[in-house]
């Protein structure tokens, strides 16, 4: 395949720019779509399935060995009454 024809079939594709369009040809509101799925009950599954950042992941560690270690401070330290 040449240049040219590479160009001319490129060309024959709708422009980046046009509005998103689902199966049947109707446009999509695609900022609407996204924000009534991130009210769906699919929430929790889609942040268990998709990977998080390591760097997410080890702040998260981190503060669950603060708040143990903060525990193991009131389980080994009486309190005085």
């Amino acid at each position: 395949m040449s240049t040219a024809d590479r160009d001319q079939q490129n060309e024959s594709k709708s422009p980046s720019n046009a509005p998103p369009t689902d199966t049947s040809g109707n446009t999509v509101n695609v900022v609407e779509r996204d924000l009534d799925d991130a009210n769906s009950d699919t929430k929790g599954v889609d942040k268990t399935i998709t990977p998080s950042s390591t760097r997410v992941k080890e702040q998260d560690a981190e503060e669950l060995n603060r708040k143990a270690a903060e525990i193991k401070r009131e389980i080994v330290t009486p309190k005085v009454r």
